[in-house]
């Protein structure tokens, strides 16, 4: 029986190929969408799994109130790890990073410089910790001198052409020597560790031991015991602040109570995250790997579990749709002994046969578009061909596809009477209108939705690109590294000043783009008490800085290098103004400290305000800045004048070359460095871009299908309508406008959960657009004007064809 309902279901197929390569092309396309996003949301989820014991591996954050600013960090301070192992019994162990960024390394027998893009300081418990084995060295052993190093595979291999390093030295930033005391495998591309390359011993880290609970730069991780109960270890680790942060504070401020600091608004809390949802459930402005989002993974989980279903549908729609031509064979199959059970295995069969075909062709065509989705999504994902589960949830899914797809069908035809279907009335009695108009009023309601979450991601992406940020990002070109020139630097500015494609050059480690950070904490003359702190970020920049970039000076002057009085000059943002509650001009002269335990502090005075502008993302709102006039070399801005930017990048070249040789020219345009920091933003607007094509895409291969196929069953009704004088015009109306009822309901429908669950995904930004009218009229046109494209091509074609054809014969 079962080799024969496989022979009938294939001789059915062959009958309708029209039919069966649109159900087989539709299926395959949504399963190949599904599968790719399938795979990219178990990548992340399963972030940081690899590791050892991953589930007893916590960090602890902290959410900080102080200064008028609201920080929350995964950041804490430097005794934080030992005072958990020694105050914790449910601690079993403990480990530190302090990340550096990028850093220079040679070997001291050359002269040229590679960028190692992410270092960090460790601890030497890393390895046991996330249980990490060396490919060279003791793991026990490596990092527990000072100037000693374990750098990756690739590391190794770039700088020494082998892994076999043990004991060769490497030269950080042309100044201090490091031993290499071991190799480690390359990260997993889904680690929060997958960018570094180089691992410090943090015994070289002089600051890593100070008894500071205020300087809080150090990602603490701590593994708990099998037996923890989370809830009670939380509430001890909020004790800490009453046992060691305020005694310290205290010191600074020695009329700080408990109940004064919570009087002024201020709190310091301590909690924990999993390892395991950092990278997805993380509300910290600072991370070591890279960020995701929950709701991207939900955003892309909806996306491809409807791009199945409308898959699904269009099966559904266009089996049912076709009952009629098999309803003569229902009543005979029926009349002949069949009983329903074996005409809904028939039919299931026949349904299962395609979603088999249907996921061969998916993985054909997920393996073809695997790169260009991985570019997309900024990933590095495979199909995992070698592990046996896949095959087995492959075939599970191919199963549950064809039963669920093809039981709607199943049960509708097996439902025929036969007296009815001989007759030639099987589909007016079974057919079930309503239902299949609602499933293309849902097809189309979910592409709606994908239209107005395209429209409004792009539109803010836009918003973003155009708003007035408060300095001038265009046609700076920034030089990273530029400490590598050592004394040249000052030379190699003045060089550069003289090339006549530059209008002027700042060499500052903090810019307005990702880069370099600095918080502390200020008081006014006079005002040291800690309800009065500033929490302000402090950027070392010289005397080209403002004029440089752009910023607008509200009040005062600017820096001026010649003057010995500016060494101790500070210049404020209007942030800064609302937390010290003076204006513009009143703020002129005062004078700001960070040194209130010391009894002669070193005071800055105000020279100038201003305009505030956007130097973090624009999720986040403007906080209180300083800028002093301090060297820092990390970088230099140059503003160019000429349009001819591949001379000008080609001339300051040769002037790096001249004064750094074998030193790295690396660079990068400022507003290309801005635009990488909605970087998250720009993937899932391109990942809507294509899967909201491939949703309108599938919907409209089945109203193609029903178009198709209402044409063919009303081919007699055209015939006479035509004879009696209806024009191709009036014909091609009435064939439309039954499917433009249903997708006007459908985008009535979708609108409105379009703006509300777009709004929701706007709340992550300080500065954000307002969905329009402009949005949704946009999203209902394009939508109405494809289902009319997609429909009319059917309906013209049966409008314009013979009459007498279709009335001579049946």
């Amino acid at each position: 029986m079962i080799r024969n309902d496989i022979k009938i279901a294939f001789r059915s197929l062959k009958k309708q190929p029209f039919f069966t390569l649109i159900n087989t092309l539709g299926l395959a396309i949504g399963m190949a969408g599904g599968l790719l996003i399938a795979l990219y949301i178990y990548e992340e989820l399963n972030y940081d799994n690899m590791f050892a014991d991953a589930d007893r591996i916590y960090r602890v954050d902290m959410n900080i109130k102080f200064g008028g600013a609201e920080i929350k960090s995964g950041e804490t301070a430097p005794p934080m790890a030992a005072t958990l192992e020694k105050d914790f019994a449910e601690v079993e162990n403990t480990v530190r990073f302090r990340s550096l960024g990028s850093n220079l390394f040679r070997s001291p027998d050359k002269t040229e410089n590679i960028k190692e893009l992410s270092t960090t300081y460790v601890d030497s418990t890393f390895f046991n910790m996330f249980g990490l084995e060396l490919i060279q060295g003791n793991k026990e052993s490596a990092l527990k001198e000072t100037n000693t190093l374990v750098m990756t595979r690739t590391a190794a291999e770039n700088h020494f052409g082998s892994v076999d390093v043990v004991g060769k030295s490497l030269l950080l930033n042309n100044e201090e020597i490091y031993i290499v005391t071991g190799v480690m495998e390359d990260l997993p591309e889904n680690s929060f560790l997958k960018d570094y390359s180089i691992f410090m011993a943090m015994a070289g880290n002089v600051a890593s031991r100070e008894n500071i609970w205020g300087n809080n730069n150090y990602y603490t991780f701590v593994k708990l015991s099998p037996e923890t109960r989370l809830d009670n270890f939380q509430l001890q680790l909020e004790d800490m602040v009453q046992k060691y942060v305020l005694p310290w504070a205290q010191k600074t401020f020695p009329g700080m109570t408990k109940e004064s600091f919570a009087a002024s608004g201020n709190y310091i809390r301590y909690h924990t995250i999993p390892l395991t949802d950092i990278h997805l459930y993380s509300e910290n402005q600072n991370e070591m790997g890279e960020k995701g989002t929950i709701q991207n993974v939900y955003i892309l989980s909806f996306i491809g579990f409807f791009l199945i279903f409308l898959a699904c549908v269009n099966f559904m729609n266009l089996s049912t749709a076709h009952s009629l031509k098999r309803s003569k064979e229902v009543g005979i199959r029926k009349t002949l002994g069949s009983n329903r059970l074996q005409l809904i295995v028939q039919f299931l069969t026949e349904s299962g046969l395609v979603a088999f075909a249907s996921m061969i062709l998916a993985i054909i065509i997920a393996f073809i578009a695997l790169p260009f989705f991985n570019d997309l999504a900024g990933r590095n994902i495979s199909i995992p061909f070698t592990e046996p589960s896949f095959y087995v949830a492959i075939l599970l899914i191919t199963l549950l596809l064809g039963l669920f797809s093809g039981s709607y069908p199943a049960f509708i035809i097996s439902r025929f009477i036969p007296v009815d279907t001989l007759k030639g009335i099987g589909m007016k009695n079974s057919s079930k209108w309503n239902i299949r108009s609602m499933l293309v009023v849902f097809q189309f309601g979910v592409a709606v939705f994908l239209i107005v979450g395209t429209l409004v991601v792009f539109q803010q992406l836009e918003f973003i690109q155009s708003k007035d940020l408060g300095f001038d990002k265009e046609q700076v070109l920034v030089i990273n590294d530029t400490y590598a020139a050592g004394q040249q630097l000052n030379a190699f500015k003045q060089d550069i000043l003289n090339l006549s494609a530059v209008k002027s050059a700042t060499v500052s480690s903090f810019m307005p783009t990702p880069s370099s950070r600095s918080n502390s904490s200020y008081f006014k003359e006079g005002a040291t008490d800690q309800q009065y702190a500033i929490q302000m970020q402090t950027w070392d920049v010289d005397d080209d800085y403002i004029n440089t970039l752009g910023l607008e000076l509200i009040a005062g002057r600017d820096f001026n290098s010649q003057s010995v009085a500016d060494s101790t000059a500070v210049i404020i943002n209007e942030s800064t103004l609302a937390t010290l509650g003076l204006s513009a001009e009143d703020a002129l002269g005062i004078r700001i400290t960070e040194e209130v335990e010391r009894e002669n502090p070193e005071y800055y005075h105000v020279i100038g305000v201003i305009k505030d502008f956007n130097y973090e993302s624009l999720r986040e709102n403007i906080g209180a800045l300083g800028l002093f006039l301090n060297r820092s070399t990390g970088s230099m801005a140059i503003k160019l004048k000429t349009h001819d930017l591949a001379s000008a990048i080609a001339s300051i070249e040769s002037v790096w070359i001249k004064r750094a040789p074998g030193q790295p020219f690396n660079y990068r345009f400022m507003d290309d460095a801005f635009d990488t920091s909605y970087k998250e933003e720009r993937r899932l607007g391109s990942i809507f871009i294509v899967f909201t094509s491939l949703s309108i895409f599938i919907a409209c291969l089945g109203l193609f299908g029903l178009a198709a196929f209402n044409a063919q069953n009303r081919t007699k009704e055209i015939g006479v309508r035509k004879v009696l004088g209806a024009s191709v015009s009036q014909i091609t109306i009435g064939l439309t406008t039954d499917f433009l009822k249903l997708v006007i309901i459908a985008t009535l429908i979708a609108l409105p959960f379009g703006w509300y669950f777009m709004n929701i995904w706007l709340e992550d930004f300080s500065y954000r657009i307002q969905i329009g009218w402009e949005i949704m009229s946009f999203s209902a046109f394009l939508v109405i004007a494809i289902a009319i494209i997609t429909v009319s091509f059917q309906a013209i074609k049966a409008a314009i064809a013979n009459p007498v054809k279709s009335l001579r014969t049946e």
